[in-house]
């Protein structure tokens, strides 16, 4: 079964997509990947989605055209992907995270737009969309779903290994004899991402290469204050997101260093901010004595991230995630593609711990595409992943 999948994550800057082609016998389950992509948004409607992003306000109608426009600009990148293979059976679509309702350290909701009938009628195949909800309603945090993922390509390695992905923000997932635990540890290229965008300081809306941070140096101050965020310290499984790390959160902290008479530069700010995201990934790989890292996601890319984590790491292995097959940039799009594999056949992607979900759980809706819908025979579970 070929399967398409899609998202956009909380950098929202473009439309990640994957193909998968799916193979399965007796459980173990192979995948060749036959075609991957990333899309950027239209800068006007990037510039939409931003500006009603948490904690800017919106309106119920503004929520509306987005959901509509982005599952347009899905649509269609669907199509050419499908287009560029010859066809596929089905897509998986994450959409667009715009909201995840977290209080008192439990998740209640979560709201992805990209409304996935513009997709079902554009490429024609069935689509899996609204994937994280049905794990919080069995008690999960509906994130970060790619454990399911993560436990699949580390199952087998000895001692404790985790894959950490550095998206907007950063999530983890730990394999080890005592089983499997999966968490967002914080932000990850969130802040630094609002910030240059802010700051204009240049068109891409991301800091290229660490360009900007490299002139910069980290205050030490700032830091400090950042870290005393009690998220840090609250135990898994926990989630987070842009509502609680945003733009109005830095600047706050950038306010009372300034009422301190501590004028802060922007390229120390970036700088800051980068670091912010080495420390709690190192110091959480340390506290389970991680011994071999995977790293995925937007911030592989960041040499100064890189670096850092090898600097604080010495004892541990800190590779790429394309070491167990799934490229750093479409692992997140090979996770949904997975997710779409599995609904369809009646399996939960869903690994006990993952969420902190009771019970697993079978992900998503599925909107129907142009002929009748008719679903495979179920699989039982799957036991195993190649990736190819």
């Amino acid at each position: 079964m070929r399967v398409l999948g899609l998202l956009s994550g909380t950098s929202h800057d473009g439309i990640d997509v994957t193909v998968v082609d799916f193979r399965e016998e007796d459980g173990d389950l192979r995948g060749t990947v036959l075609h991957e992509d990333s899309v950027p948004y239209d800068p006007e409607l990037r510039a939409r989605l931003v500006a009603a992003l948490p904690p800017a306000p919106t309106t119920f109608s503004e929520v509306c055209e987005l959901d509509t426009l982005i599952g347009q600009a899905f649509a269609e990148v669907a199509a050419a992907a499908a287009d560029a293979v010859g066809g596929v059976d089905a897509v998986c679509t994450h959409g667009q995270t715009v909201f995840h309702w977290v209080d008192a350290g439990h998740a209640l909701g979560t709201l992805q737009i990209g409304q996935p009938a513009w997709i079902a009628e554009r490429v024609g195949a069935p689509v899996v969309s609204d994937v994280r909800i049905r794990d919080i309603t069995a008690g999960g945090h509906g994130a970060p779903l790619v454990s399911f993922l993560d436990e699949l390509l580390l199952r087998g390695r000895a001692g404790v290994s985790a894959a950490v992905n550095l998206g907007g923000i950063a999530n983890m997932t730990v394999v080890g004899p005592d089983g499997l635990s999966a968490y967002d540890i914080g932000p990850a290229n969130a802040l630094v991402d609002a910030v240059v965008v802010a700051e204009g300081l240049n068109e891409r809306g991301y800091d290229a290469d660490a360009a900007i941070a490299r002139t910069g140096s980290v205050d030490e101050g700032l830091l400090e204050a950042l870290l005393a965020d009690p998220y840090y310290a609250l135990a898994a499984p926990k989630s987070t997101g842009k509502e609680h790390f945003h733009l109005d959160y830095v600047r706050a902290h950038v306010e009372e260093l300034t009422a301190q008479r501590r004028e802060i530069s922007i390229s120390d700010i970036v700088r800051t901010l980068t670091e912010l995201t080495v420390r709690p990934v190192a110091q959480d790989v340390q506290a389970v004595g991680i011994r071999f890292l995977a790293v995925s996601g937007g911030g592989c890319h960041n040499p100064l991230i890189m670096q850092g984590l090898r600097d604080a790491l010495p004892e541990v292995e800190v590779a790429f995630a394309d070491e167990l097959g799934a490229s750093v940039d479409s692992k997140e799009a090979i996770l949904f593609a997975l997710i779409g594999w599995c609904t369809m056949h009646g399996v939960a992607a869903v690994t006990p711990g993952g969420t902190g979900a009771r019970e697993p759980r079978i992900l998503g809706t599925i909107t129907p595409g142009s002929g009748p819908l008719r679903m495979p025979e179920p699989v039982a579970r799957v036991r195993s992943l190649t990736l190819d």
